[in-house]
Formats: C-alpha cells, sequence, structure tokens
C-alpha cells in the first residue's frame, strides 16, 4: 500500500454522477464493470448514483473533490430485502492509499446499521484488484464462480461473487 491521504465520506449526491461517469469511462476502469459502450456507461452510472436518493451511496472526497462511489444496490422486493450487493471505484490517482479499504468498510457498516442486511455481495471479474481486498481483509467468501462471463478485447474473464455475512 501507499502513502494514507487524507480524504471524508459523506452520502452521495446526485452532482457526483459527473467523477463517477469519468471513472467508469476510463478503459483501465470500466473493464472490471458490465457496460462497455459510451451509452451503457452513461445509464450504468445514472443507475448508480441514482440510489444516492435512498442514501444507500457514500462518496469519498480529498479536499471537497469526490474521489469514490461506492453503492449499495437496494432490492425493491421485500423477501429478498435483506441482502444487496455493491459497486465500488475509486478514481485511478487515489488508488492504494487507503480510500477502498476505508469505502468498503463504511458500506459495510450502512448495511449492517442502517438497512439491516444479513449479507452484501460484490459481482467482480477475474483479476479484478478489489477481490483480494475483499476476500482478504473484509472476510469476503466465494460463492459462485463463472467462467468466460464476461469478453474483453484481451479474451474472456471469469465472474466471482463473493458475499460477507453479518
Amino acid at each position: 500500500m501507499e502513502e494514507k491521504v487524507s480524504f471524508d465520506i459523506r452520502y452521495s449526491q446526485m452532482e457526483d454522477f459527473h467523477p463517477l461517469h469519468a471513472w467508469l469511462s476510463d478503459p483501465a476502469t470500466h473493464i472490471w464493470f458490465p457496460p462497455s459502450i459510451p451509452r451503457e456507461i452513461e445509464e450504468f452510472a445514472k443507475n448508480w448514483i441514482g440510489f444516492s436518493r435512498f442514501r444507500s451511496s457514500l462518496t469519498a472526497t480529498a479536499q471537497g473533490v469526490p474521489v469514490a462511489v461506492g453503492t449499495l444496490f437496494l432490492l425493491p422486493y421485500k423477501k429478498v430485502a435483506h441482502q444487496c450487493s455493491f459497486y465500488l471505484v475509486v478514481a485511478p490517482e487515489m488508488r492504494r492509499k487507503g480510500v477502498g479499504s476505508s469505502m468498503v468498510k463504511n458500506l459495510l457498516n450502512l448495511a449492517q446499521n442502517y438497512f439491516h442486511f444479513e449479507s452484501v455481495y460484490a459481482d467482480v471479474y477475474e483479476g479484478c484488484p478489489l477481490l483480494p481486498l475483499l476476500e482478504k481483509k473484509f472476510s469476503f467468501q466465494q460463492i459462485d464462480y463463472q467462467e468466460r462471463f464476461v469478453k474483453n478485447p484481451t479474451g474472456y474473464l471469469a465472474r466471482i461473487i463473493v458475499e460477507h455475512t453479518f
């Protein structure tokens, strides 16, 4: 891990769409997320930041500028509302500085203590740099593995679903 940086975490706002969209549009970042073309990326980012109205999305800021967005994707059906998935993206220049770890910690706290979820899961692709953090530091357990799930310009990647239970 590189040097630690100073940052704050707050509830996300609709204005956080712009940096979120920019990060997801970066080819080095969007390989880890489902959309791949500009129209898909824009819709994905709109849907993602839309959860801010339910206070299930957090934004890390450094000197008032967004540097990460993490969101619990709430399910609308009562019988499955005891769990959720989440996505997290950190600005490229802020990676490996403790921002991602802090965001995961705060998202898990929000999931457990505000929404009272029993579990949280993440859907990541093979090789995603978030996976070791989730498994080693936050005790996420692999619950599914699907080969050849996503096709990138460099080939296929597997989808790995990991879960944290409270």
